[in-house]
């Protein structure tokens, strides 16, 4: 196909049709001529596609995920996150499950968290006056991979989601590249140097066995299973073939086209749309209740540490500025509500 047909598939009078699917070579090689693509299909729809991903299968991490998640309770729960299991350490990093309790959660999904750290400084001064040095210490916080006594499953699990952090964090940098060249923002990368907070969770939505009233939507009756929202960072997922994603377009929520077997969708959320003076939108979207077990992965790049959120591009004060200078600022104030960052 030539360059438009490839970037601009078909038209099938889709709401979604024209959302523009990008090569992932081209995003990544820094190819100009991506960029204005990117932009329009940012501006019109909120997202678009990377796709053409070589050596990447999302089958082959569904599997591993499906895999996982079927294993013995015991088994997970040896690397649970500390709130599930005070005898571990991991506090961010490793398996949060879910409360399929209607009567006092809203959102019924299990979760594994995964981050751009394998190891961490080996010391930390306790200094309690300095929190953000501690904080600096805690986002550090090393992976933690299943040990099933199954030394296939442990190592193809452990090297497939290494993988796909990549792929998914190299999508994250190139996208911000991609949007500072076509703006004009030539600073804008300098804010994610580093990528202390990127997170990538694997996220299992579990057949209901009761319809929570609480989650039909407030906008237009729906039953949902994840509810109604805008992001904060650079989010890069992936839904596989499992539908339920919608996306608002034109005051209306609209079923998104999967990604498939080698794809992923990019958006943005409230604290990027900011630092690029509100130019492209936030996309506010949610997840409809499906009646199967719904599988999808998340990654989410954030500034660095140190990155000035308090100004836009253009030196306008931002809304996360009326409160916070730098991102580690504003992530101490989310990490005690992890969920809604990482997950």
């Amino acid at each position: 196909p030539d360059l438009l047909e490839k970037l601009w598939p078909e038209q099938n009078d889709g709401v979604f049709d024209g959302v523009a699917r990008i090569p992932y070579v081209d995003l990544l090689n820094d190819n100009s001529y991506i960029d204005p693509f990117v932009l329009q299909s940012m501006k019109k729809y909120g997202f678009f596609y990377v796709v053409d991903v070589p050596e990447y299968s999302a089958s082959v991490e569904q599997d591993y995920m499906k895999a996982f998640y079927d294993l013995e309770d015991d088994v997970k729960d040896e690397i649970a996150i500390r709130r599930h299991n005070p005898a571990n350490k991991n506090a961010y990093r490793g398996y949060c499950p879910g409360l399929d309790d209607v009567e006092n959660t809203l959102q019924y999904k299990n979760l594994y968290n995964i981050g751009p750290h394998e190891t961490r400084a080996p010391t930390y001064e306790h200094d309690d006056s300095d929190i953000y040095a501690k904080l600096r210490y805690d986002c550090q916080e090393p992976n933690v991979w299943p040990e099933t006594g199954n030394c296939t499953f442990d190592k193809g699990f452990k090297e497939t989601f290494q993988a796909g952090f990549e792929i998914r964090r190299n999508i994250g940098r190139a996208f911000i590249r991609s949007i500072a060249r076509a703006m004009e923002y030539p600073k804008l990368p300098t804010l994610f140097t580093e990528d202390e907070f990127s997170a990538m969770g694997l996220r299992k939505y579990p057949i209901r066995k009761k319809i929570n009233s609480n989650m039909y939507s407030d906008f237009d009756g729906t039953l949902l299973r994840e509810l109604e929202h805008i992001d904060s960072t650079v989010t890069v997922l992936s839904t596989f073939n499992n539908g339920g994603l919608e996306m608002l377009h034109k005051n209306q929520y609209r079923p998104a086209p999967v990604t498939g077997d080698s794809a992923f969708i990019v958006n943005i959320g409230k604290l990027v749309d900011d630092l690029i003076d509100n130019q492209v939108p936030s996309v506010r979207h949610r997840v409809a209740e499906v009646d199967f077990d719904r599988y999808s992965v998340t990654y989410f790049l954030g500034p660095q540490f140190d990155a000035d959120i308090s100004r836009s591009m253009s030196g306008a004060i931002t809304q996360a500025g009326q409160k916070y200078k730098i991102f580690g600022e504003w992530i101490k104030d989310y990490l005690g509500a992890i969920e809604l960052f990482y997950y």
